[in-house]
């Protein structure tokens, strides 16, 4: 085994999501807050469109189905009001093969805000390439600020590579264009090539989401892909955006890909056209979806916050990120040392799963966790707020009535070891 594969663990998420499953066979109550999965339904325009072209057999392009890039193309200029063209677009089974195939070509420094998604760190060292974690704090919401970004960039010499993800998996929190403006500065500064992984975008709680290509157009390059918004996370299809200035990129990982996985599914390629062209029927579909997950988010982050733990409205996506580092006394007097051991009591005590911070590069002793809040038929939800105006408690506890509960037992769990 060649020793940069040794020591590289399975993927958390995809672990948990098998313990979570096991469990449950067996007979036992488990409450999936583990992996982020979209709870929501593919929309029924894009299924009828994968069966259309479902008897679609031969190999595509290797960078994707013409009219698949240029219909990603059109989709990033009229979100953003950006200049794509069909020859700017990389598409494959998945973001994550892409983000795979980008580190294996780009030779320098991989920067990582703390804590950032289980799945950049490990392909860096699977490539044995450098990663500088960049600290971030919990009082500012877990973002990277400006200040930090220039200290590791003169810290480190050559060729950087910044892996930035808004809204933020494992936290939920996003970036204005302020926030962004202030980012570039730095990043041109340091001429800095950046993946802007933005496939939780459209998944802001408010359709205020800021693509960072608008801010820093020239090293951008973006992430996104039919998982998360479009509820299609087994369709398995990635898009990435590149700057003009960044075509050797592109270049260098479609000639991976012509190597590795050859094409994209065929059919799913042609489905995604329909997806990414929208229309009224899809447009609907996403703003209900931000809207069951706002009301969502809401009483949990309420009820988790009267409990104890440090956190903030999200901003999107479907994740939270608590810290109860503030009772580590009482923690320790009961035998929880770690986020490993939170997230395994947790399980244990109330059938809760969840990710320790560890997992997302967080310190092993630091007593924060990744809750995913998606354990909810989210079919039903979607049904129920097309007809409704408001979205309030009462929606959560008739339509995501299992996340409320399982977020109900942590709080008496952590409330029950802060009293002891």
């Amino acid at each position: 085994m060649k020793p940069h594969v040794r020591g590289v663990a399975s993927s958390a998420t995809l672990e948990i999501n098998e313990i979570s499953n096991a469990l449950r066979a067996s007979g036992k109550t488990v409450y999936k807050l583990g992996l982020g999965q979209s709870p929501f339904p593919v929309p029924e325009r894009v299924v009828r469109s994968l069966k259309a072209h479902a008897g679609e057999k031969d190999y595509l392009a290797v960078r994707g189905l013409p009219e698949l890039r240029q219909a990603v193309a059109d989709y990033h200029n009229r979100q953003s009001d950006l200049d794509y063209k069909r020859d700017d677009i990389l598409i494959a089974p998945g973001s994550k093969e892409l983000l795979y195939i980008l580190q294996l070509v780009f030779d320098g420094v991989i920067l990582l805000p703390s804590p950032s998604w289980v799945t950049y760190a490990p392909q860096a060292h699977l490539f044995g390439n450098r990663v500088v974690w960049i600290e971030t704090r919990a009082e500012s919401n877990w973002k990277l600020s400006p200040d930090d970004l220039e200290a590791a960039c003169r810290a480190h010499d050559g060729p950087k590579l910044l892996l930035l993800n808004y809204p933020c998996n494992p936290t939920g929190y996003s970036y204005d264009a302020d926030e962004l403006h202030d980012l570039a500065a730095v990043m041109r500064r340091h001429r800095l090539t950046v993946l802007s992984d933005e496939i939780y975008g459209e998944l802001h709680h408010h359709g205020e989401h800021v693509c960072l290509a608008t801010a820093y157009p020239e090293g951008a390059i973006v992430s996104a892909g039919l998982s998360k918004w479009c509820g299609a996370g087994g369709w398995r299809l990635g898009t990435f955006a590149f700057a003009p200035g960044l075509r050797d990129l592109l270049d260098a990982m479609a000639v991976v890909a012509s190597e590795t996985f050859t094409a994209t599914s065929a059919p799913i390629q042609y489905a995604a056209v329909t997806a990414y062209e929208r229309g009224d029927e899809i447009d609907r579909y996403v703003m209900d979806s931000r809207r069951v997950l706002r009301a969502l988010a809401t009483p949990i982050v309420s009820r988790l916050a009267e409990a104890g733990a440090i956190l903030n409205m999200p901003d999107g996506a479907f994740y939270l990120f608590p810290t109860l580092e503030q009772h580590r006394d009482s923690f320790g007097s009961a035998g929880v040392l770690t986020s490993t051991d939170l997230c395994t009591r947790l399980l244990e005590e109330t059938g809760v799963a969840t990710l320790p911070g560890y997992a997302f590069g967080r310190p092993a002793a630091e007593l924060s966790l990744r809750i995913a809040y998606v354990d909810f038929d989210g079919a039903t939800a979607l049904s129920a707020a097309s007809r409704l105006e408001d979205l309030d408690d009462s929606f959560v506890y008739a339509y995501c009535a299992d996340v409320a509960t399982a977020v109900e037992r942590m709080a008496q769990w952590v409330e029950s070891i802060r009293g002891r």
